[in-house]
């Protein structure tokens, strides 16, 4: 197996206080797990970025890339960078019940999974995705739904 990618956490929003740090560390697990899932491409890149935003910026790129107005949660582009609306997940972190931080973590296990190969757009393949992003989420941060 090759050595996983590099992941930085960055917040570009000024919203919502975060702990950016503990989000790297798991970042930094969330790689390690997601590089052992065999049979998959390689991540894109040495270098990978989460990058925090809101719900503004990214709707301006869900607009300009995928040409859908509004904002989303979760973007990835396949150089390597995951934008996450911080405001999104706060809304969907109190519509599931569950914390801001595990929504976050969540959405930054889905974006790795997305440039691993995973595919969400049928439902079959949304179902095996969030089917291994909880399993993700158990083995490396102990927070299960």
């Amino acid at each position: 197996m090759t050595t996983p990618p590099n992941i930085s956490v960055r917040n570009l929003q000024r919203t919502v206080r975060l702990n950016v740090a503990a989000l790297g560390k798991f970042g930094g697990r969330a790689v390690n797990a997601c590089a052992a899932i065999p049979g998959q491409q390689k991540f894109p890149s040495s270098e990978l970025a989460v990058l925090l935003v809101s719900d503004r910026r990214i709707a301006q790129l869900h607009r300009k890339f995928m040409n859908v107005s509004g904002p989303t949660d979760v973007l990835t582009f396949e150089h390597g960078e995951i934008f996450i609306s911080v405001q999104m997940a706060q809304r969907n972190a109190r519509l599931y019940q569950n914390s801001l931080m595990r929504e976050l973590q969540l959405y930054i296990v889905h974006g790795l999974l997305h440039l691993r190969g995973f595919d969400d757009a049928e439902r079959a393949d949304a179902r095996r995705m969030s089917s291994l992003q909880e399993k993700i989420l158990r083995k490396i941060a102990g927070t299960a739904r």
